[in-house]
């Protein structure tokens, strides 16, 4: 049913709507020389590259692509760009077109150079600086795009205007050519063609990570769901056949949220959205809850994702509160004197998008992780307060389920609060008390302390024996663990497994969670490669990604990966982690006096052996677990953790063909 009714909303175009857009992409005629305003030179990026785009690893490259699509974008927003595309070529190149106004090429009277070249070389420089060119923006172009410049070792801009087509070339950060004209144009706007500088990206083997074709993907996902009527392109040139991926979107936020909850169950039939000025600021939110019982929050200032939050983010969420506090108050889902709804109560199970689009974005660093505008705070939370009023005076039906979800998740909280105060003493979250099966090891120095949660007691005793105690702590856990996909806090509490765990670590849970007083460093899952073993990491992964995220934050969260095949010819031994492995090694050895031996469980192998192989931080293999798209991630662990078994048969009839080493 509710399916039905986004999808009806989606194909519509309110004229409302209509109204609202048309002042946020109210056209100004002047886009000349004079727009451009020019605040300080480019000299620090090259030697802090990290201050602009957050990291010189494999985010930093992206957040380059992120950049100059912003530019892009801010042309859509402004109602002159309707089509975007992002095109990967061959040696990291890439090559960015939109179809706005295009960058001016006339001479800038303060820098006296043209104004493609102020903006490409002049680090604040842009047409959104104290401009009316742009009503709201999300790039600064003059800030991002001369970052990108300044960290490539090749950028070719081009530029449609006024029926010619110029160009300019440059590298470092350094003007390479003149702005030369190149032919005639029947259309407008910009494109950029960039390299990066290994330098910059590789200083280490010279070799540069690949662009992340799906992360790119859900990137300009995100941006066409938010600049509703854009289309966006992206296209990979890199193989011989061309991957190609398509946005378009007419509904807006409303398909958005359609999307995020495809694979839940919503409890509402209506979905909350509303789309509404504030003096000069732009609100648009929208919810669903469903039966989930994790929350998905997702905030964009001026179509950026800001994944820390900010004012707006808090605006929304006092909102909620207030208005569901009151609503129970009156509806007497609360008795008179009851406490009242927490926001963690108001907000579980909730599938929530706040945009907003505001003249002058304060972003705390340039990366825009998080928005600081005290205005954008109160902006959101008057005009949900009064949307959400409304909605559920018209939608009693919803408002009863969404209140007796909030009540349901207030009495589990309390719940789970005894069973804290009862299970995790103060002394026991203090370390005074360890689990009976930890075997600690003798450092006191959390950063060089390493903890293996291992499966089954028999590989346990083997780690014990074959471990460095001095830093190397090992904590044998017994079957799998509950699943925590669906359960809420009182619940894990019950279970010994996960309370020893969480005792280990030394953090707490919850709201007493405190990421300072992890006691290891490295938290290191040590399973069997078998399906049985897969199961329990995945466990474990559910637990970690859903009640101690910052573990994974922080980068302490690894997956050992102990080897298959042990492979012995005389004297000569090899270890071999996968099937290719061994084939290679089976050549070098060839097949006479060969013995193979495969493992199926790390009890199968001898404290020397578990040491040089998995547990050695001279020659062993993990992999660091991460989480680069929240949203993603969430909808991956639902399909493969939840209760619902349709959407865990598709991906595994999807992605079978993939899977290697499989041992059953």
């Amino acid at each position: 049913m509710a399916k039905k009714k986004l999808q009806k909303i989606d194909s519509s175009k309110e004229k409302k709507d209509e109204s609202l857009q048309s002042n946020i992409t109210e056209k100004t005629s002047s886009y000349d020389a004079k727009d451009i305003v020019v605040l300080e030179g480019l000299d620090p990026v090259r030697k802090r590259p990290g201050m602009y785009i957050g990291s010189t690893g494999i985010d930093g490259l992206h957040h380059l692509i992120y950049e100059v699509v912003d530019n892009a974008i801010d042309e859509a927003m402004a109602g002159y760009a309707k089509n975007i595309e992002v095109r990967l070529l061959d040696n990291h190149r890439v090559r960015v077109q939109d179809d706005g106004r295009g960058i001016p090429i006339d001479i800038h009277p303060q820098t006296k150079k043209s104004s493609l070249e102020t903006v490409m070389t002049v680090l604040h420089a842009g047409a959104k600086f104290g401009s009316a060119s742009y009503k709201v923006s999300g790039g600064l172009h003059g800030v991002g795009v001369s970052v990108v410049n300044a960290l490539s070792t090749y950028l070719r801009a081009e530029v449609c205007r006024d029926g010619q087509k110029y160009y300019q070339e440059y590298s470092k950060g350094k003007t390479k050519t003149k702005v030369l004209k190149n032919g005639v144009c029947k259309i407008t706007g910009t494109t950029i063609i960039f390299e990066p500088d290994p330098e910059i990206f590789a200083p280490k083997n010279g070799k540069m990570p690949d662009y992340d074709f799906k992360r790119l993907a859900e990137h300009l996902r995100d941006q066409a769901y938010l600049t509703k009527g854009t289309r966006i392109r992206l296209v990979d040139e890199r193989k011989e056949k061309e991957n190609i991926n398509d946005f378009y979107f007419e509904g807006g936020l409303l398909s958005f949220i359609q999307y995020l909850i495809e694979e839940e169950k919503p409890i509402q039939e209506n979905i909350f959205y509303i789309s509404k000025y504030y003096e000069n600021i732009l609100v648009e939110a929208a919810f669903c809850y469903t039966e989930d019982i994790q929350s998905t929050e997702l905030s964009f200032a001026n179509n950026i994702r800001t994944p820390e939050g900010g004012m707006h983010l808090t605006g929304f969420r006092t909102a909620l509160t207030r208005v569901l506090n009151d609503w129970a108050k009156k509806g007497g889902f609360l008795k008179e004197g009851e406490e009242g709804l927490t926001g963690d109560d108001a907000r579980e199970g909730i599938t929530a998008i706040i945009s907003i689009k505001l003249p002058e974005p304060q972003f705390e660093g340039q990366t825009k992780a998080k928005l600081g505008n005290p205005e954008a705070r109160t902006a959101v939370d008057t005009i949900v307060s009064e949307a959400l009023k409304d909605f559920l005076d018209k939608n009693p039906n919803d408002a009863k389920k969404i209140l007796e979800k909030c009540i349901l998740a207030s009495k589990a909280r309390k719940a789970a609060k005894a069973a804290k105060e009862m299970v995790l003493r103060k002394g026991v979250l203090e370390g005074l008390s360890l689990p009976g099966k930890l075997t600690d090891c003798s450092t006191r120095h959390p950063e060089e302390a390493e903890l293996f949660i291992v499966e089954g007691d028999s590989a346990g005793g083997s780690a014990k024996q074959g471990r460095d105690r001095r830093f190397q702590a090992i904590l044998p856990i017994k079957g799998k663990i509950l699943n925590v996909e669906k359960s809420r806090l009182n619940k894990i509490m019950e279970s010994q497994e996960v309370k020893s765990i969480i005792i280990a670590l030394g953090t707490a849970i919850a709201d007493e969670f405190d990421i300072e007083k992890l006691r290891y460093h490295k938290i290191i899952i040590m399973t069997d490669a078998d399906v049985d073993g897969a199961h329990i990491c995945s466990l474990l992964l559910t637990l970690f990604f859903r009640f101690l995220p910052e573990v994974i934050e922080r980068g302490h969260l690894y997956i050992a990966q102990p080897p298959l095949y042990r492979i012995q010819k005389g004297k000569e031994k090899y270890y071999a982690y996968n099937d290719k492995e061994k084939e290679e090694i089976l050549k070098k050895l060839g097949n006479e006096g060969v013995s193979i031996q495969r493992y199926k469980g790390l009890g199968e192998m001898n404290p020397e052996q578990l040491w040089e192989t998995t547990m050695d931080p001279k020659t062993r293999i993990l992999k660091q677990v991460t989480i680069s798209d929240a949203e993603e991630a969430d909808k991956l662990f639902t399909i493969l953790m939840g209760d619902e078994v349709a959407p865990r048969k598709h991906f595994i009839q999807v992605h079978a063909k993939t899977v290697n080493n499989l041992d059953i």
